[in-house]
Parts: structure tokens; sequence; C-alpha cells
């Protein structure tokens, strides 16, 4: 088994950038993805607030790119699945595809968004269905769209959407929000909000794009159809640490606790983009969490090899 200098857990734009900045730090890095490389900003049909592109980008051009120049400067990848990371000296990460050890393990396997899990939501994801209304909500200018949840992102996401749309509709399966009061206050002022209580998302409508929401009340068991160009599901986000619960700490929602360099209570163990806590789920801010968690993994390294001094007798 070849030992690696650093191996990242997850190919989106935190672990893209990690292992840019780790192969020119001049560490040999391999990394890890289980699906496609770019994680989440795959399915964004258009990023508008990245750095450097005025005229916006395609989630799925920009994560060839990152991929693309990682590689270049001699990024090892692979499509796998983490099944667990044990201590044994050096860091043993267990996957689908084998053993794999490193000096320092760097983890952005990201979060997954929760889905409805009604008909029409992945046929149509990019063409009206997202999870982020910061990445998409410039997409909906003067149309009405739905944001599904009762929490605090969804009465985020509905604020944003505000701000381009012309009617948000938030539909919530209870007759009151789990948001905080004063998120509540502020949606309830905002002109354009409208809130559709006890009601459910049963399938959402469209071929090439969406169309509608057909929707079901949960008291009176009504269905009927409500005429949307884009639906915006804010029930939550799962972050995949199961893997890793042995060697980092999590909070409450299983988020990766970390200091500002990215460092875990472990030593040479390391998280960045949106699996780490108190992320704002930006690809821009991945894009730093990478940068500063191959840093830090790179200062680790050169301390534990560093030879001892001897003073001359």
């Amino acid at each position: 088994m070849s030992v690696y200098d650093v191996l990242i857990v997850g190919g989106g734009p935190a672990g893209l950038t990690a292992g840019l900045y780790a192969c020119r730090a001049g560490l040999k890095t391999l990394l890890v993805e289980r699906s496609l490389f770019g994680g989440q900003i795959v399915n964004a049909r258009r990023i508008d607030n990245y750095p450097g592109f005025p005229d916006g980008i395609a989630g799925f051009e920009l994560a060839t790119l990152m991929h693309q120049q990682a590689i270049k400067y001699g990024l090892e990848t692979m499509n796998t699945e983490v099944t667990g990371v044990r201590r044994m000296g050096n860091f043993i990460t267990s996957t689908t595809s084998g053993d794999f050890e490193s000096q320092a393990l760097i983890i952005a396997a990201g979060s997954e968004y929760r889905r409805l899990k009604v008909p029409g939501e992945e046929k149509l994801l990019g063409r009206g269905v997202s999870y982020c209304a910061t990445c998409d909500g410039f997409l909906f200018r003067d149309v009405d769209v739905a944001v599904v949840g009762g929490g605090d992102t969804a009465l985020t996401d509905a604020l944003e959407l505000s701000q381009h749309a012309n009617n948000v509709y938030v539909i919530h399966r209870r007759d009151e929000l789990r948001a905080a009061q004063a998120l509540q206050k502020q949606a309830f002022q905002k002109k354009g909000l409208k809130f559709i209580w006890n009601t459910v998302v049963e399938e959402i409508l469209g071929e090439d794009k969406v169309t509608g929401i057909r929707l079901r009340n949960t008291k009176t068991g009504e269905l009927w159809t409500l005429n949307v160009a884009g639906v915006f599901v804010a029930i939550g986000l799962e972050p995949n640490s199961r893997a890793f619960a042995n060697i980092v700490s999590l909070d409450d929602a299983g988020h990766i606790v970390t200091n500002e360099l990215m460092a875990t209570f472990t030593p040479g163990v390391f998280a960045a983009g949106d699996i780490r806590r108190n992320s704002p789920r930006q690809v821009s801010s991945a894009v730093g969490d990478g940068a500063t968690a191959a840093l830090s993994a790179f200062r680790y390294l050169r301390q534990e090899r560093q030879p001892l001094i001897h003073r001359p007798t």
C-alpha cells in the first residue's frame, strides 16, 4: 500500500481546491469522490455569484475546470465511496475500492440536500427545481416561485427570492413555522410572500421546465395545482459525516467541528466546505476552506517531518 501525504475525501469545490493547493505545495495527494467531481454545483444551471465570471458560468462547466486544473498539477483522483477511517500511526481510509494510507486527511465530503422524493423532482432538477436560492434566485426574475419548508433556511430563501420573483409561495406542512421569530416577523411583513399552510407537494409538474406543483392539504386531503416557474426545496441538509464520527467531533446536526484553520480535534485531520460547522454553503467559501485546509495540512506535515537538530559538541 503506497502512502500519500494527503488524502482528500470529496470532489466538490472545497476538495478540488484543497487538492490543487496540496499538489502545488509538493504533496503527494489522492482525492476520492463517490459521485461526480464538482459536487452540488454540477446541478446548478448557472452560477452568477462566483468571482471572475461576470456573465455567470454553468455549474458543470465550473466543476470541470476546477477538476482539470487540479489534475494538471498532479492530483490523483478516484471514484469510490469511503466507508470508514482509522488511525494506525498514519490514517487508513477504507473505501469500496480498498484501503488507502495517508499522513494527513482532509474531509470535504459535503452535505446532501434533503429531497421531497416526489415525481418530477429529479427530472426537473436544474430546470426549475433548486436547493439554493442564493445560487439560482436571479434566474427567476418577475415570475412566481414556491419555497418548500418552514425553518430558517426556507424563510431566508423566500426573502432572497422576493428580491427577484413576482410572488413567492411558502409551502409548509404545518400551521406554524419553525424559523426564528425575527425571520418570521420579517417574512410576514414582506410584500409578495404568501404562505400556504398544512400543505405538502405531491408532484412537480413540467416537461422541459417546471410549470407548476401538485399540492395536497394535509387536513382535508384536497388536491390542487399551483402554477409556478420554480420550486426551491429547503427542508434541511444532511452532512456526509457518518463515516468520520470516530475521528472528529460533530455538532448536533452532524457537521464537523473545526477551528478557523479547518483543523479538527484530531491532529492531521482537517475539514472543509459544507460538511464543517457554520459553513456559509457557497462555492466561494468552500474554495477558501479548501485552500486553508491544504495549507494547514502542509504546515502539519512539515512540522511532523522536520528532523531533530542537535547542538554541535
